[in-house]
Formats: structure tokens, C-alpha cells, sequence
């Protein structure tokens, strides 16, 4: 764990660049190459200098202030062999294996894509930013908060049924003011898009999840891109989905999540971009546990802001003094001189009691909670996340095969009747 205090940013400077992808890593990116279907795919490319729709509300909008949910009840104390669920299956793509509600939480992903918004305060500070690299900055902070929550959380959410939504509407909230929707708009492999909006901001993404259990740890590789439109200066920022997650000591140990990777956040208007680095953990590495580091440059290439932090805790950045040669990615770090740091981003704290409900923020324990009014394809309507929330996990298991059945049924109906319609054009 990171020393008390915020560490400088000549400590998180102290580093090797991330060396070329290992063969396994490879191998999985080859077999997990499943392209975004083409109408998503479309639907995600950049606005160009189409006019940003202003963010509208009429009257009959407009919701009274609510009081969420902090809480959930505690899950139950079942005992659950992992190595017994999950030896069979080392080396297949988990989101085709039927698993238990055990090892769940009270989650879908169509509402966990969503909690990415969490620290949506990030964005709304970054549009007041006048300052398009230190706007980046801020960007940069935000792409890191949505990875905070998984230091204390190893269970796997609801894979989405095809045509699942969930939609969640913040615009009651005084310091957020959004709403949102997701959608899983593919099965295999799972695929979810989403869309958001302030009155200062808009942000989208599509996720497609590769998932493979290799033994002692469970990779979860990703696929897709996030957009970002800010509507006063109308910067575009675009960036991949590139940050894998390890879930370890999945056989012996306490399971812990690690993250890695590599990607760079694109201001498509400027051509100033920020190139963000996930440090892999090591027991043999004195670099400090879940590092994150990132330079911002500007439109040529030299580095302008340095950011820095851990996923888990915080992030800074500080105006870098004095001109550089361009940034190379694959280069050895250089100790940048800098002013004094911004802090970006902090994560909230988590209740004392976290751990027995499934490790859930506050913020997480929120988008579950029942609600009068939202579509039947909600995920906060689907029966076996809701058993299992409440504790009944026999009951979860049951409903969970029941609908996982009509779906695989519905499926195989889909692609009887385009076969008909085939061999009737033909």
C-alpha cells in the first residue's frame, strides 16, 4: 500500500516504460477481436462539426429531490468453493459458462457501466477549464476514478440479457445533474453502449468484455471507446477501453484486482492528447502498489502536464516547466520539473461495513434500488439480481437458468426466421 501522504511527482517518475505485450497477452487479443457490431460501430464515430444538441428539460422532467439509498442489505454467509466452480473452466470465454448468483453481486453491467459516472464532478470541473491541456488533466483523473471501486470489490456483475437497459436519471442531483442509459446490445461476446448527458457535457462509450480464466487468475480484457463532448468550447476527446483487469489468487490467497495497460486520450478538435500508463503490480518492483502516470502534450508532441496517482486513492497533475523534446511513449521516463500539484480526483471513502455488502460504495448501492416507472427491460426489474440482493440465492440460481433458457430459445427462434427470409430472397 502507498505510503502515508501524497507522494511528489518525481517518485511516480522513477520508472521503466511497459515493455512490448507478453504472448499470452497477444494470443488473447487475437482470439477476443470480435469487432462492435457495424450500427454501434457507426453510431460511435466522432460527431465532426455536427451541432451539439443543447441539454433540455421541460417541465414534466424536472423530478423533486430524492433521497437515495447508501446501504443494501448484508449478503448472506454461504460458503463457496471457487477452485471447485471454476476448474473446469481454464481457458474459455466465462460470459459463454452458466455460473452461479454465488459468485455475483447485485449488479448488471448495464448499471456498472454507468457507475463510471460516479465522479462525474471531474467533468464538470474540466468544462470550466479555459485551459484545453489542463481540461485533459482533468480528463485524464476521470478515465482512473472509474477503476477505484474495484480494489475492494472481486464480484462478478449480471451479464446483461440481450435488449437489457437500464437508464438513471441524476438530474435531481444539485452537484451531478445527468441522466443516462445503457443497453446490451450484444450477446456474444457481451456488448454494452451507453449514453450520458449534463448541460455542460456529453459522454458515451460502447464496451465490449473478453473474459479468460487461466488457473490462479481471471483476465478481464476490453474492447471499445469512450467519447467526450464538451459543449462550450465543443472539444472532442476520444479514448480506448484498454485497461485490463486481473483478478488473482483466484485458487489459494486473498483475491485482489490488479490493472495494466496503456491508451492515449485524444482531443479531436486540438490534436493534444495525453498518454495515461497503468503500472502492473510486482512483488519484485519497488514501484509504489496501483500506480497510474500519464504526460499531456500538446498538439506536437511535448509534454506539457504531468499526471500522476494511484487508481485506488487519488490523482494530480502539475504544469510541467520548461520545453522538452517530444514525448515518446516507448521511451525511458524523464523526471519533469513541475509546479506545485493539482489534486484531481479523491475517492470516497467506503463505509466500515463495505466488505459484507459485496464491497459496494455508496454511490454503487444506489443503482440497484427499486423505482416506480422505468421500462420493463430495466435491470433493477430482472428477477434473479433482485433474489439475490435479498439474500435468497437458491431462488436467484433458479430464475437465473429460467431466463437464461428463454433467451438461448429466443435466439435460436431469431436465427430460424432468418433463415426463412434467407432462402426467400434467394
Amino acid at each position: 500500500d502507498p505510503s502515508e501522504g501524497p507522494p511528489s511527482p518525481a517518485e511516480f517518475m522513477q520508472d521503466e516504460p511497459l515493455g512490448p505485450l507478453s504472448p499470452l497477452v497477444k494470443e488473447e487479443e487475437e482470439e477476443e477481436s470480435a469487432s462492435p457490431n457495424a450500427f454501434l460501430q457507426k453510431s460511435l464515430e466522432p460527431a465532426g462539426n455536427q451541432a451539439i444538441p443543447p441539454f433540455t428539460l421541460s417541465e414534466s422532467d424536472v423530478r423533486p429531490p430524492r433521497k437515495r439509498r447508501t446501504t443494501i442489505a448484508p449478503k448472506p454467509n454461504c460458503r463457496l468453493n471457487l477452485w471447485s466452480l471454476m476448474k473446469n473452466c481454464i481457458g474459455r470465454e466465462l460470459s459463454k459458462i452458466p455460473l452461479p448468483v454465488n459468485i455475483n453481486e447485485p449488479l448488471s453491467f448495464a448499471q456498472r457501466i454507468i457507475e463510471d459516472l460516479e465522479y462525474s464532478s471531474i467533468l464538470t470541473a474540466a468544462a470550466d477549464c479555459d485551459n484545453s491541456l489542463e481540461q485533459l488533466a482533468h480528463i485524464a483523473a476521470f478515465t482512473v476514478s472509474s477503476y477505484a471501486s474495484t480494489t475492494a470489490r472481486t464480484g462478478k456483475p449480471f451479464n446483461p440479457m440481450l435488449g437489457e437497459t437500464f437508464e438513471y436519471d441524476y438530474t435531481d442531483g444539485v452537484e451531478r445533474g445527468w441522466r443516462a442509459l445503457s443497453e446490451q446490445v450484444g450477446h456474444h461476446p457481451p456488448e454494452t453502449a451507453m449514453h450520458a448527458e449534463h448541460k455542460e457535457w456529453m459522454f458515451w462509450q460502447d464496451y465490449v468484455m473478453g473474459s479468460k480464466f487461466r488457473g490462479f487468475y481471471l483476465q478481464i480484457i476490453p474492447q471499445g471507446h469512450a467519447h467526450l463532448i464538451f459543449r462550450r468550447t465543443g472539444n472532442h476527446y476520444l479514448y480506448k477501453r484498454a485497461v485490463m483487469s486481473t483478478v488473482n489468487n483466484i485458487v489459494v490467497g486473498r483475491l485482489y484486482v490488479d490493472q495494466s495497460g496503456e491508451f492515449d486520450i485524444i482531443n479531436e478538435t486540438t490534436k493534444e492528447y495525453c498518454h495515461i500508463k497503468y503500472h502492473p503490480y510486482s512483488i519484485f518492483s519497488r514501484e509504489e502498489a496501483k500506480k497510474v502516470t500519464g504526460v499531456v502534450c500538446d498538439s506536437h508532441s511535448i509534454p506539457r502536464y504531468f499526471v500522476f496517482g494511484t487508481w485506488d486513492k487519488q490523482m494530480q497533475f502539475a504544469k510541467i516547466r520548461g520545453n522538452f523534446a517530444p514525448f515518446v511513449s516507448t521511451a525511458k521516463r524523464v523526471n519533469y520539473p513541475t509546479e506545485t500539484p493539482i489534486v484531481a480526483w479523491q475517492r470516497n471513502p467506503l463505509r466500515p461495513a463495505a466488505d459484507t455488502m459485496y464491497g459496494l460504495g455508496e454511490f454503487a448501492c444506489s443503482l440497484n434500488e427499486p423505482e416506480e416507472g422505468v421500462a420493463p427491460t430495466d435491470s433493477r426489474q430482472r428477477p434473479d439480481q433482485r433474489l439475490m440482493e435479498d439474500g435468497d440465492y437458491d431462488s436467484a440460481n433458479g430464475k437465473k437458468l429460467e431466463l437464461e433458457e428463454k433467451q438461448r430459445a429466443s435466439t435460436r427462434a431469431r436465427g430460424a426466421a432468418g433463415e426463412r427470409i434467407g432462402k426467400q430472397q434467394g
